[in-house]
């Protein structure tokens, strides 16, 4: 009997996540597939949902909103920071991604969006924030 993916099975699958604007973010297709266990935090809630009732064998790609994906683009996540709050050796430049140390020490990436003289904006919004994405799978095996 097949079995269809329910709220904890573990399965092994191939994806591709895909840009609204179609170029491919990440795919397992050319390489080995990836197994995983439903509901165990690896994957966002919003691709878990789609993969819900699948079976060994479906090839389906589905079209993930931003709330279900990355969530949407949170203007509060931009930040002006002053250039000397960076090293004197540090070359800024738009598109550079910075690692800056939350108030639980854990690791926050931000984006520089900006530089205007001494001010400096990054933006700490995921880069996916408010992107439509297409999420191709391919079930290989349920248990």
């Amino acid at each position: 009997m097949t079995q269809s993916i329910n709220a904890s099975s573990h399965l092994k699958l191939n994806f591709a996540l895909h840009h609204a604007n179609g170029a491919t973010i990440d795919s397992t297709f050319d390489k080995a597939p990836v197994e995983l266990t439903i509901g165990d935090g690896n994957l966002l809630a919003g691709f878990e949902a789609c993969l819900i009732g699948l079976m060994v064998g479906d090839h389906k790609t589905f079209t993930v909103a931003p709330e279900n994906g990355f969530g949407q683009h949170n203007p509060a996540n931009l930040q002006t920071l002053k250039r000397h709050q960076f090293g004197p050796d540090m070359v800024l430049e738009q598109g550079l991604v910075v690692s800056f140390s939350d108030a639980a020490n854990t690791e926050l990436p931000g984006v520089v969006k900006t530089i205007d003289g001494d001010e400096v904006v990054m933006d700490f919004n995921h880069p996916l924030a408010g992107v439509e994405l297409k999420f191709e799978v391919q079930i290989i095996t349920v248990q």
